[in-house]
Parts: C-alpha cells; sequence; structure tokens
C-alpha cells in the first residue's frame, strides 16, 4: 500500500512544520490588522489573534500536494487507471476542501453575531459537495442494518455525498468556543478514521486525514489554553468536510457517525434551545467556569455540570479535556467493535 512507503511521512512534516513555523507570523499580522476575538472565558477579555485556520488549510494543502507529488514521481503503480482515478478524487476533495473554507472565512468577515444565518449554512456547503459528487467518490455500495448490502447507485454521489459533507461541516462547527477544544476534536477524529482506512486498504483516503491531523497538532500549541489564535469558522467548516470526505474516500462512513456521536448530541441539546442559546460558559469572580444556564443547550454545558459533581472549580481545559474524554472513549469503543466483528 502507499502508505507503507516511509517517504510520505515528507507530506505529513511539511503539514506539521508549515503550521509550527508560520503560525507566530500570523497572528502577529492577525493582531496588526485587527483580525481578533475576544477570549469569552477569561476574566480580562482579552483579545486573541482570529482566522488561524487558513494557516493550517494552507498547510494541509502542501502537505497534500507533497503526497500526490510523490505519489507520482517515487511510487511504482502497476495499474495506472486507478492510480490517476485516485488523485482525481483527491483533486476533487481538495476544492471541497476550499469551497468550505471560503464559506467559513464569510462567516467569519460577518461575525458571530451578524453571520450567516442558520438555513444558509448548509444550503451553501451543499454546493460545496459537487467536486466530490462529480467524480463519483467513494463507494455506492452502503450496508443497511436489516437489508445487508445495498448499492444505491447514483443517489450516493447526489444525495449521499452532499448531505454528508454539509451534515458534517456544520456539525463540526456546534462543538468550540474553547481554546484547543475543536483542534482538538478535529485532530483524534480524523487520527481514527486514518486508522480505520488503512485497515481497509484506502491508504490514500489515510494519508489526506494524517495531513490535517498533523497540522492540527501543531495548530493546537498556539490553540490550546491559553489560546494565542483562534480557528474561526474557517477551520471548523473545513475540518467537518474533510471528516465527510475521508470518511467516503475511505468506505468508513459507520465508524465516522459513531465518532460524530458528541455532535449529535449537541445537535439535540442546541435545538432544545432553537439553537438561540450560546457554548460558552459563566465566568466566575475567580476565573473558573460555571454553567451559564439552569438547563443544559450544549455538550459543554453537560460537561461541566458533570465536572461540578466531582471538583468545585472547573477550569477551562477541564471542560476541553472532558470532551476529548468521550471523544477518546468512542475511538475505542469503535476499535474493539472492529476487532470483534
Amino acid at each position: 500500500m502507499v502508505i507503507d512507503y516511509p517517504v510520505i511521512i515528507i507530506s505529513f512534516l511539511l503539514s506539521f512544520l508549515i503550521v509550527l513555523l508560520a503560525m507566530p507570523y500570523w497572528i502577529r499580522r492577525a493582531h496588526g490588522a485587527g483580525l481578533v476575538g475576544r477570549d469569552m472565558h477569561k476574566r480580562d477579555g482579552r483579545n486573541v489573534a482570529n482566522l488561524g485556520g487558513l494557516v493550517v488549510v494552507c498547510a494541509f494543502i502542501f502537505g497534500t500536494l507533497a503526497y500526490v507529488a510523490i505519489d507520482t514521481f517515487v511510487i511504482a503503480h502497476k495499474d495506472p487507471a486507478i492510480f490517476l482515478q485516485r488523485d482525481l478524487q483527491i483533486m476533487a476533495a481538495l476544492v471541497t476542501l476550499l469551497l468550505l473554507t471560503v464559506l467559513g472565512l464569510v462567516d467569519d468577515i460577518l461575525g458571530w453575531k451578524i453571520g450567516l444565518r442558520q438555513w444558509q449554512k448548509p444550503v451553501f456547503a451543499l454546493f460545496a459537495a459537487i467536486p466530490l459528487a462529480v467524480v463519483n467518490a467513494g463507494q455506492t455500495t452502503m450496508a443497511l442494518p436489516l437489508i445487508g448490502k445495498l448499492d444505491i447507485g447514483i443517489l450516493f454521489p447526489i444525495v449521499i455525498i452532499p448531505l454528508a459533507v454539509s451534515g458534517a461541516s456544520n456539525g463540526f462547527n456546534m462543538i468550540g468556543g474553547y481554546n484547543g477544544l475543536e483542534s482538538g476534536m478535529g485532530a483524534l477524529i480524523l487520527a481514527a478514521l486514518a486508522y480505520f482506512a488503512w485497515l481497509t486498504d484506502h491508504s490514500y483516503a489515510a494519508v489526506l486525514a494524517l495531513c490535517m491531523v498533523f497540522a492540527l497538532l501543531a495548530f493546537y500549541v498556539y490553540n490550546r489554553c491559553p489560546a494565542k489564535v483562534f480557528p474561526g469558522n474557517v477551520l471548523t467548516y473545513a475540518v467537518g468536510g474533510l471528516i465527510a470526505t475521508v470518511a467516503i474516500l475511505g468506505n468508513v462512513e459507520r465508524i465516522a457517525l459513531v465518532l460524530f456521536l458528541p455532535y449529535f448530541i449537541e445537535f439535540i441539546l442546541k435545538a432544545r434551545g432553537h439553537f438561540r442559546k450560546e457554548s460558552f460558559a459563566k465566568v466566575t469572580y475567580d476565573g473558573s467556569l460555571d454553567a451559564p444556564y439552569q438547563k443544559i443547550y450544549g455538550l459543554e454545558h453537560l460537561a461541566i455540570r458533570i465536572l461540578k459533581q466531582f471538583k468545585r472549580h472547573v477550569s477551562e481545559p477541564n471542560v476541553v479535556h472532558a470532551i476529548f474524554a468521550f471523544e477518546i472513549a468512542l475511538m475505542l469503543f469503535v476499535y474493539l467493535l472492529y476487532r470483534v466483528l
């Protein structure tokens, strides 16, 4: 398999190093240009550089193109037709990612208070899936409960792919607002999908995921608490869309659905508040966090309530790590289930 070649590591290192080295420059430039956002969970309400996701997306693209170059000029292929079809799907994935990045950038520029309307975001994200749909990415045969394997044919590219990309990009954008949360969750989910895509012999999907994982790990250095830079919607839309893309290309859609469980829970809790309640916590006099409402309207609020049962003072990293722990538990569950079945 392609991933067996050690030279592929170059693409991962490139993604990592671009973010690690370029982010300090972006942070300075963002402050100078006024591209900042208020850190809602700090008592001083400090301003933090925003739109760091642009650097991450650029690093991912360069890392992916490095992989394509290595795959073209270094690795020998027995079947050129399969090789060309695979590269076509990779390029389609990059175009989809760029379209979602533009969508996130528009939402960031308009601002989180007056950004795109709720109904506009999933609709616009549907159009971002067109590149993947027109190349018929993935496999049209799906394993359904009680039915078994079913080839849905043309319905896969014109229905399943757009819904998956739109749902994942908007869903991933729902859990956030806490230092390091979005970048950490993205790295965890994509790392798990990379592993299972590799096991199912879809190594190119695994490489795509790992290029973003390494970029996110470098970004986490600056995004963890206390954050020096925020990702912006420009990153969350892109990472969410990539999760759907890797699931489709790697034929690991069912695994992705399980790993996405926190976002389904978040959707239900947000719907409970008619999507008008914010995920931010209430900052107390000593800088610790408390639930902002009497009822629970987000997974973050639930994490605070649970943590409050065990400790008096709940910090922002406590909330983030609790949600990470939930995701890691899902990863272990999927791994054990995969080994058994």
